[in-house]
């Protein structure tokens, strides 16, 4: 019983629940079939696109609901008796992930209904409910697992913040894999797919999403295997990814029989498994280190007194005062800092381009003469470099934080700049140029996912991580819906024309070039933006927060 409310076990539930929550990144794969199933053009189509990218990333709801229901010890001295009664007895993560759960079965599933025509074509407004609940889901998900991991690896919160949404980067080409094996060219089943998957698994897992107990004291071996651990995770995400994009590039070479696709996706669950042995070693390791024989007890007394025989005694007292630097905002005091519109801001310019690019990766492709299958390798490959950006930003920004004490917006900067370039290879319409644009793009937006969650967590406190990184996150939709329906949306259909089969498309490189250009200046706006919260926290993380990681 102990070993389930371990929280390696509950980082490996989330792990898998990340991995199969992920659809909000797939839409590449079944919008033509919405879009030609309910006769959109591309600016409707990137209006219903735009309605997931505010679901997506609309994390209010789901977290004042965390913070209402999951006990922390910041909360006790605030909750009332019957509060506290409340979140220790009844209330958890698991509440937040079955909302989210409910939210994804009904918007997946009447999408289908209407994609298939078993129920009348529904209103635009409508359609955009759907699919806004369907994406909205993935925010209860997200806040669930990261919350809960940066509670239970403070020392290590890039890190988890980095595995944790990179997991759900890697979801996307996961869900096509699935998709590969068991419909194969059926948009219409996906949906199906994507209605029953990421509702049937959270909820199977949720209960071991917690909170748990960590040694207050823990030993250098202690930490020494913590960190090990997490690179162990890390390490699998790593083959995983690379394992796919392999499955993904040969799939274009060879066609796969049914056969041959069977055993691929076996050897891909056997890899998703996997860190369920890490996860039980790492608990072993965590038993140990609870102190509770007389030797473990009379070993930290002698390491205490030898502490205050040579004066270091005072390093203890430093924590202290170290800890109350450390802010503990709520939304409405960190909505009243220049600090969070800075970040918001440069989230806007990197996220919401970002989002514009994936939205249209279908429409792009088509226009520079890219086959759908091309089309649903750039799809799938977009999730792989989104999954190397959210992991390794967060274990770059953790390395250099510990090591030099780098404050942690630095990053930020130099992901904006990387997308600004991507942009420019996607304007060129170089032969190529799409999938080393997108390669380029796909790693810089997902750093941007692990990095201002941590950052968040860093300048405003942990104790209401889960609406205010849920807040910067709304910074997504906003510049999704500037740049994809106002900008790309608008030239794209602007540029086009009716075709021989009477339908109306653009072909060539015009159709997006003078979007992605503008597009790749917004970027550098946002670096700017970045750049001057740099200066504004470097000293903030350089005395405090890395003088804590240090400690």
């Amino acid at each position: 019983m102990e070993m389930m409310n371990s929280r390696w076990v509950g980082t490996v539930a989330s792990i898998w629940i990340q991995l199969s929550v992920g659809a909000s990144y797939v839409f590449g794969v079944y919008s033509p079939v919405l879009k030609s199933s309910q006769g959109y053009d591309q600016s409707t189509l990137d209006s219903v696109a735009v309605a997931k990218d505010i679901g997506a990333n609309f994390g209010l709801l789901s977290g004042f609901l965390y913070s209402a229901v999951v006990f922390t010890s910041s909360t006790s001295a605030s909750s009332s008796a019957s509060s506290l009664w409340f979140k220790r007895k009844i209330g958890g993560p698991w509440i937040v992930i079955t909302a989210g759960a409910i939210q994804c079965f009904i918007g997946y599933f009447f999408m289908w209904l209407a994609v298939t025509g078993i129920i009348p074509r529904p209103p635009v407004p409508l359609m955009c409910l759907f699919m806004f609940l369907a994406a909205h889901a993935q925010t209860f998900f997200n806040t669930a697992n990261v919350v809960t991991g940066v509670q239970n690896f403070p020392d290590y919160k890039g890190t988890i913040v980095g595995i944790i949404k990179g997991f759900l980067g890697l979801s996307g080409a996961i869900l096509i894999q699935v998709y590969q094996t068991i419909f194969v060219d059926k948009p219409s089943s996906f949906l199906l797919m994507l209605a029953l998957v990421p509702t049937i698994i959270p909820l199977l897992l949720m209960f071991f999403i917690r909170t748990s107990d960590i040694p207050p004291s823990p030993t250098k071996s202690f930490i020494s295997t913590e960190k090990d651990s997490l690179n162990g995770f890390s390490i699998i995400a790593l083959l995983l990814a690379l394992y796919v994009m392999i499955l993904i590039i040969s799939q274009n070479v060879v066609t796969y029989g049914i056969n041959t696709r069977i055993i691929t996706f076996t050897i891909l669950l056997i890899g998703i498994l996997s860190p369920s042995v890490i996860a039980f070693r790492a608990h072993l390791t965590d038993s140990r280190s609870q102190y509770s024989s007389i030797d473990d007890a009379l070993l930290i007394n002698e390491e205490n007194r030898e502490l205050v025989l040579t004066g270091n005694y005072d390093n203890k007292r430093e924590i202290v005062l170290l800890d109350e630097k450390v802010p503990h905002l709520n939304l409405w005091q960190a909505l009243r800092t220049v600090n969070f519109w800075l970040l918001f801001s440069a989230m806007a310019c990197g996220l919401g381009s970002g989002m514009a690019t994936v939205n249209n990766i279908s429409q792009i492709g088509g226009s520079l003469g890219y086959t759908s299958v091309e089309t649903r390798t750039l799809v799938s490959l977009w999730s792989i470099w989104n999954f190397l950006g959210r992991f390794g930003a967060g274990f770059v920004s953790d390395y250099f934080l510990h090591l030099k004490g780098w404050a942690r917006p630095i990053f930020m900067v130099v992901t904006l700049a990387g997308m600004g370039l991507g942009h420019l290879v996607i304007a060129s319409g170089l032969p190529g140029a799409l999938y080393a644009g997108s390669t380029v793009m796909g790693i810089f937006y997902g750093s941007q996912w692990s990095l201002f969650p941590t950052i968040c967590s860093e300048i405003f406190g942990v104790t209401h991580l889960g609406t205010i990184f849920n807040t910067v996150a709304l910074a997504s939709p906003v510049g999704s819906y500037i740049l994809s329906v106002k900008l790309v949306g608008f030239i794209y259909d602007k540029e086009s024309s009716l075709n021989a089969s009477g339908h109306v498309s653009c072909v060539g490189s015009h159709c997006f070039m003078v979007s992605f250009i503008i597009m790749a200046g917004v970027c550098v706006l946002g670096c700017g933006l970045a750049l001057i919260l740099f200066f504004r926290t470097r000293k903030f993380y350089q005395d405090v927060i890395y003088k804590k990681v240090k400690h």
